[in-house]
């Protein structure tokens, strides 16, 4: 009995990450579980004789079939305290849609709690403060309706105030999202420029997310930054870590250069 628990707890776990993504592949669940396939296999043949209907799509990994709900999963106690830590630190962030999306989340997160952990929240939520932007400042308001034009690949226009003051209008293709010193760096396919520009989110004074969709871009993120890579090579004396602030404010620069951009 003593090798049955850890087997179980495993089990649960697995539901969740099949809960958590689309498809996942049988070395996902190896790695983050340190077993082997063969075990995993063996996991999944056990979770669908015990009535979860799982989907295998040959070559890719599984899925939970669509529609189908799991009761709610319990939360540890340290899980909970880590819920509560971000929502004081998101609750000082600058962007309140991301604000806002969140209170509304960790809302229905708390109604699954039991009793006991409800009342250990409230007094971490008591004993807990974050002293960055103590002030609460909001800067924007658009971070949320950013997200969703890059998941849907929606064209967006958008009324550009840079730093230097000039303003334009853009029609771009939203790419991706970096958080560098306090600010959200948009990077997007400008079709003014033809080429990919970084825009500051709290620069945005309007956004209009039209219905036009556009084609994916074929390539990550990773590829993104080592195409540009080059950029970070003439500063060679940048610690890596901050290369990426580097690409973002280099290209912060240029967009807010007319002329270069």
């Amino acid at each position: 009995m003593a090798e049955d628990k850890p087997r179980l707890a495993r089990l649960t776990a697995i539901m969740t990450q099949l809960q958590s993504k689309r498809i996942v592949t049988a070395r996902d669940i190896a790695e983050k579980h340190n077993v082997s396939i063969r075990t995993v296999y063996r996991d999944i043949r056990t979770l669908e004789k015990s009535g979860i209907p799982i989907v295998t799509e040959e070559g890719k990994g599984y899925s939970i079939m669509q529609g189908y709900k799991l009761p709610p999963i319990m939360f540890t106690e340290e899980e909970a305290n880590a819920l509560i830590t971000v929502e004081q630190i998101i609750s000082l962030h600058r962007d309140k849609s991301l604000v806002d999306q969140y209170k509304s989340a960790i809302e229905k997160i708390k109604a699954v709690l039991n009793g006991n952990q409800k009342d250990k929240t409230e007094l971490l939520t008591e004993r807990l403060q974050i002293r960055n932007n103590i002030e609460s400042e909001k800067s924007s308001d658009l971070l949320i309706q950013v997200q969703s034009a890059i998941t849907g690949y929606k064209v967006v226009e958008i009324n550009y105030f840079s730093l230097k003051k000039k303003q334009s209008q853009r029609k771009i293709e939203p790419f991706a999202l970096i958080h560098t010193q306090g600010n959200w760096i948009l990077i997007a396919y400008c079709r003014l420029r033809n080429d990919f520009r970084a825009f500051r989110i709290d620069c945005i004074q309007n956004i209009s997310i039209s219905n036009e969709c556009f084609e994916a871009h074929k390539i990550t993120l990773q590829e993104f930054f080592e195409e540009k890579r080059k950029i970070w090579e003439t500063t060679p004396d940048i610690p890596l870590t901050q290369a990426g602030s580097t690409f973002v404010s280099n290209q912060t620069n240029k967009n807010n250069a007319e002329s270069k951009n």
